[in-house]
């Protein structure tokens, strides 16, 4: 009986170290689970369970069971009042077997590894927990362990600065006031033209003969629906994301300053621009037709008659708002154009004795496309400017800017004093007062560059100069707060706007604000953006906005149109647009499109050094006021971490 006693524990011992030993050969768990939690589409989170599955062993689908056999996967979320579930959790496509074992049922299962996806509607923009557990059954070939199961605890702190706010480009939709204000100004111009002016009595004069003021009115209406239609097909033809990308294409830029020197030199009397002959002719014919097509022709005629005047205001007009990146701006430019060039035809045509009153043709109308001239010659220098600026060729500094347009407006002021005549159009020597005042403006605007040789701001006109610090020479402000004071930003400090210190990366800025405890300022910009311009150069200027830069931020700046190539390794596909990211500014313009849900420039986000937002982003902001209110609020906000 002694040995008895003897031998049951050393036998229950034994037994135990077997087992132990049979589910030591397994060593851990053959199923590893990982969670992780992303925003989805519209207002949904997804909560990503994926399942890393050991060799020789698979976990079963949760959909298709086997009687009396293994069990399926189960996934309980439970209910929650921070969030609902939307659907059923979403599993791959299983694996399947015809089993013997379970008399030659369907066996459905995943190997290696799977992951199975629960969409959530959060009920609240705050933080939320999510709870849920995994059940399954890890098998292999030969046996199947007892079910296991998973908890689940995962906290989910919304992003607040990925606020989602309508597209604006440099010149949107809240600015179309200013697109129409600039065709209306463009429409009132060509009037003054040899080509639509010389015109006006003629149509005036038939009018009033044939049917008066009301078919007057069709012929306006006729006027603005040819303009307003070349618009829209402007617009339909490369759609709103070509518009966009126009201002920030530097090979585009750099047919526009073709396109407009070659409308300088036309208005300038060298060649005139003309449509084919056989246009003309055809336009004319369909006018013998009488009625409201014989109107709409007539205007068409003047529309095809007038280009070698109004081409080159046209072309401008549509360059201009088509690279504000509207949808609609080059429509409502041919609207304010096509209104402003209607005009005239209803009010003479309503009160014909009105024409006696208009001044007679003459060498003034040529003069009034000289003057457009030297106008389109200097704003042509802009896209030349951002071709250089975009490509990084350095060969039109802003010194170098200053110095062409000095001589395009002394040339200017000259012109309107009688002191240089072109063979077209010949000036008496006889100076008007109207000549003598526009060239005491011109040479006051002459005045007003020169001091932008040496480094001064010239805010009159910022945003059409390259950038401040884009240039020949830099000067010694003598501020030491706007020196460079740290090797981390010591190679970036030539390319940063008023003199401040600045990174180009993200990571690099992001890491440097860890070390100093700074908050970030991400400035998303470019180039070619004019509103940036003028933002660097008329609100950080300012001594309280310049401090609180320099003093109490990292700034971190982004040019979304940098053409430097990244390394191949980082040319990847981008999973927001699908398009291949090849440069720098593709990189930042996809960063800025996928986390904050806008492409616009400037846009100013204030982060902690978490990636958290500190207050609601701004874009183009030219109150300082508001700007300095805008950064206080970023530095109460900011909570140095621990």
């Amino acid at each position: 009986m002694s040995t008895l006693k003897k031998v049951i524990p050393v036998t229950i011992l034994l037994v135990c170290l077997s087992v132990f030993h049979c589910f030591g050969q397994i060593q851990e768990n053959p199923v590893k689970w990982k969670i992780n939690i992303e925003r989805g589409s519209t207002d949904t989170l997804l909560v990503s369970l994926k399942a890393t599955i050991k060799k020789g062993w698979h976990i079963n689908s949760q959909f298709k069971a086997i009687h009396d056999g293994p069990l399926p996967t189960v996934f309980d979320f439970g209910k929650s009042d921070q969030y609902i579930l939307a659907g059923k959790v979403l599993e791959p496509k299983p694996l399947s077997r015809t089993a013997k074992e379970y008399n030659n049922q369907k066996l459905y299962y995943f190997e290696n590894e799977a992951t199975f996806v629960q969409k959530i509607v959060p009920k609240t923009n705050d933080s939320i927990t999510i709870n849920a557990a995994i059940t399954y059954m890890s098998c292999s070939s030969t046996m199947c362990l007892p079910p296991d199961t998973e908890e689940i605890t995962l906290k989910y702190k919304p992003e607040p600065v990925a606020v989602r706010i309508p597209y604006t480009a440099p010149a949107a939709e809240s600015n179309l006031f200013w697109v129409f204000l600039g065709g209306l100004l463009g429409g009132f111009l060509a009037l003054l033209t040899p080509c639509v002016f010389s015109m006006i009595p003629l149509t005036v004069s038939y009018f009033t003969k044939n049917g008066g003021v009301k078919k007057a009115i069709l012929y306006a209406a006729s006027i603005v629906v040819i303009y307003v239609t070349l618009g829209l097909t402007i617009t339909l033809t490369l759609g709103p994301d070509a518009l966009n990308a126009l201002a920030s294409n530097g090979i585009v830029n750099l047919v526009f300053f073709l396109i407009f020197v070659v409308f300088a030199i036309s208005f300038l009397g060298a060649f005139e621009i003309t449509l084919p002959n056989k246009w003309l002719d055809k336009s004319d014919k369909m006018t013998d037709k009488g009625g409201l097509i014989g109107i709409f022709f007539m205007a068409f005629t003047l529309a095809l008659v007038s280009f070698s005047c109004t081409g080159p205001i046209i072309g401008s007009l549509l360059v201009e708002a088509a690279i504000g990146g509207s949808i609609t701006g080059p429509a409502i430019g041919m609207f304010g154009f096509a209104l402003a060039l209607s005009i005239p035809f209803m009010l003479f045509a309503a009160f014909p004795s009105m024409l006696k009153k208009l001044p007679k043709s003459g060498s003034w109308l040529g003069q009034v496309k000289v003057i457009l001239g030297f106008l389109e010659l200097a704003l042509a220098l802009k896209f030349l400017s951002t071709f250089d600026l975009v490509y990084k060729l350095g060969f039109l500094k802003r010194e170098t800017f200053i110095a062409i347009w000095i001589v395009i407006f002394s040339m200017f002021g000259l012109y309107m004093l009688g002191k240089l005549k072109l063979d077209e159009y010949e000036t008496k020597a006889k100076v008007s007062i109207s000549g003598l005042l526009s060239s005491i403006v011109i040479f006051s605007f002459v005045v007003y560059l020169i001091p932008g040789l040496w480094g001064a701001p010239l805010k009159l006109v910022s945003g059409f100069l390259p950038p401040s610090f884009y240039k020949e020479w830099n000067q010694n402000t003598g501020n030491a707060n706007a020196r460079v004071t740290n090797d981390v930003t010591e190679k970036h400090a030539q390319q940063c706007p008023q003199n401040l210190n600045c990174f180009h990366d993200y990571q690099k800025g992001l890491a440097y604000a860890k070390k100093v405890h700074k908050p970030i300022i991400l400035d998303f910009t470019g180039w070619s953006c004019v509103n940036c311009r003028k933002m660097e150069d008329n609100v950080w200027s300012d001594p309280v906005v310049w401090e609180k830069l320099n003093n109490n931020y990292v700034l971190i700046s982004l040019y979304v149109d940098d053409t430097s190539l990244l390394p191949e390794n980082e040319q990847i596909i981008s999973p927001t647009t699908g398009k291949k990211i090849k440069t720098a500014g593709n990189k930042w313009s996809d960063f800025q499109t996928a986390k904050f849900k806008t492409n616009s420039q400037p846009y100013y986000v204030l982060m902690d050094t978490n990636e958290n937002a500190l207050t609601k982003p701004v874009a183009y902001e030219p109150d300082t006021k508001t700007y300095v209110d805008f950064l206080q609020k970023g530095i109460e906000n900011f909570k140095i971490p621990h």
